[in-house]
C-alpha cells in the first residue's frame, strides 16, 4: 500500500500521517507550503506542491498511490464560497483524479450531522451541505470507499473506547483526533471497512473493541 493525504498539514489530517509511517507505510503528501510541510510532517514522507481547487495537477499529484485520504475542510473565513470551493469541488477534483489513476481505496473525513439540514453549522456557508455533496459524489463514482464521519474534534488524545455506528444514527459526542486518524487507516487496511459510511465518537463507558469487529458491525 502507498498512501496520498490531501489536507496532510491540518490537524487531523497529520496525524492520519503518523499513524502511516507509524506502520511503514509509504506516504505522499499534497500541501500548499512545503515549508510548513517540512516543520509539521515526519522526514520520511514524500512532499507535493499543490492544491485540490487545481484539478488538472492531481492526477500526477497522486501518482502510484493505491490508497488516497482526503482530509481537507474549509477554514473559517468571511468568503462564503470557500466551504462549496474547498469541501466540496477540492474534493470532487480529488475523486476524479483518483479514479484516473485506478486508486484502490479512497477515504473521507466528514462529520457527523451532514444529512441536517437546519444543523447550526449550516449557518457557516452550508458547509454540512457540501460535505454531503461530495460523500454522494464519492458514492456515485465507482471507487472503493470509506466515508468517516466523526463527531466534535478534540486535539487532545484520552482513553475512551471508539464508538462506531451506521451513517445519520449518531447526533452528538466528541472525538480525539488521533483516535479519527487510526480509524482512517484501519479502514483502508479492513475489508470490512470497505464501501461503508462509518460515524465515530468516543466514549468513557464503552466497550473496548477491535476494529474489525466496529467495522463488521456496520451495515
Amino acid at each position: 500500500m502507498k498512501a496520498f493525504v490531501a489536507g496532510a498539514t491540518g490537524e487531523t489530517g497529520r496525524r492520519i500521517v503518523q499513524q502511516l509511517v507509524d506502520r511503514g507505510i509509504a506516504v505522499r503528501v499534497l500541501v500548499r507550503d512545503a515549508n510548513k510541510a517540512k516543520d509539521l510532517l515526519p522526514a520520511s514522507v514524500e512532499v507535493v506542491t499543490g492544491d485540490v481547487l487545481q484539478g488538472n495537477t492531481l492526477a500526477a499529484a497522486i501518482g502510484d498511490a493505491t490508497v488516497v485520504f482526503c482530509a481537507t475542510g474549509a477554514r473559517p473565513s468571511l468568503d462564503p464560497t470557500q466551504p462549496y470551493l474547498v469541501d466540496f469541488e477540492g474534493t470532487k477534483n480529488l475523486i476524479n483524479a483518483a479514479k484516473t489513476q485506478g486508486v484502490e481505496q479512497f477515504v473521507l473525513v466528514t462529520s457527523l450531522c451532514v444529512s441536517k439540514l437546519l444543523h447550526p453549522l449550516n449557518l457557516f456557508w452550508a458547509i454540512l451541505v457540501w460535505k454531503k455533496w461530495a460523500e454522494e459524489y464519492l458514492q456515485r463514482s465507482g471507487l472503493t470507499y470509506t466515508i468517516v464521519r466523526p463527531g466534535g474534534l478534540k486535539n487532545d488524545d484520552n482513553s475512551d473506547a471508539i464508538v462506531m455506528s451506521n451513517a445519520d444514527t449518531l447526533f452528538e459526542g466528541s472525538i480525539p483526533r488521533t483516535k479519527v486518524a487510526q480509524v482512517c487507516v484501519e479502514a483502508a487496511l479492513a475489508t470490512e471497512a470497505k464501501n461503508k459510511v462509518v460515524e465515530i465518537v468516543a466514549k468513557p463507558d464503552a466497550p473496548h473493541k477491535s476494529f474489525g469487529e466496529l467495522f463488521s458491525a456496520i451495515g
